[in-house]
């Protein structure tokens, strides 16, 4: 069975005498169930995996698994963090890579829309994570990894203008373009043709840049507070 890309994620343990040598095996056992769960929730996904083929599979008893999860759905939690870990690091890669912020905006847009193509990502993040977790943990698992990316990117762009904005306005923007960034995501990975989603998803976002482009630069400012509705004159 290959390796899964979150079996990295699992440290490894030195190998040494004693105590050393048990932690070595604790830590290989753990990052074999993680490996081996990672694999079968993306082929057949949560309900369709038992505990029984993870512990076969990782060639471990199914005493070691609770010794190390509780359950299935711990165990589900930390692939999904790896998943989640690996993807994480696989955009800020990209946005390192650029010191312009459009061109860190549309290089981290792209990486985004690479990673939602990928099986485990699709399987475990957005197909299976919101039941499984429950919708309030799978919100806060993507805040640790995805909206660090996302706040970055807003943040770089928003100082490419003239734009003053205090954190609680950026943080708004963040939050905004983070939750179109997870439709995309959803509309990617669910979509019969995903590369073919994906080239539409990135069409429509990168022309969304292209005005905020525009606009920083022929030093728009941005309306500070919303303007007086006007009175609705009595029939």
């Amino acid at each position: 069975m290959p390796k899964s890309p979150v079996a990295r994620l699992v440290p490894k343990v030195p190998g040494a005498s004693g105590a050393s040598r048990r932690q070595q095996y604790s830590a290989s056992t753990k990052r074999a169930l993680v490996e081996v769960a990672a694999q079968l929730f993306t082929e057949q996904g949560y309900a369709a995996t038992s505990l029984d083929a993870i512990v076969a599979g990782a060639r471990v008893t199914k005493g070691a698994l609770y010794h190390h999860f509780t359950g299935k759905q711990a165990l589900f939690e930390a692939v999904f963090e790896g998943v989640e870990t690996s993807a994480s690091k696989t955009i800020q890669k990209a946005l390192r890579g650029h010191r312009d912020p459009w061109d860190k905006a549309r290089a981290g847009l792209g990486a985004f829309l690479e990673v939602v193509q990928e099986p485990a990502y699709r399987r475990i993040v957005i197909q299976e994570g919101p039941a499984v977790l429950g919708y309030e943990r799978y919100r806060e698992q993507e805040e640790r990894s995805t909206f660090a990316n996302v706040l970055e990117i807003v943040r770089s762009v928003v100082e490419a203008g003239t734009w003053e904005l205090d954190e609680d306005m950026l943080q708004t923007f963040a939050r905004i373009f983070f939750g179109a960034m997870s439709t995309a995501g959803e509309t990617v990975s669910t979509d019969p043709d995903p590369v073919a989603a994906a080239q539409r998803v990135e069409t429509a976002i990168t022309f969304i840049l292209m005005g905020f482009q525009s606009l920083a630069s022929a030093g728009v400012d941005l309306p500070t507070s919303t303007p007086p509705r006007t009175p609705t004159p009595e029939a």
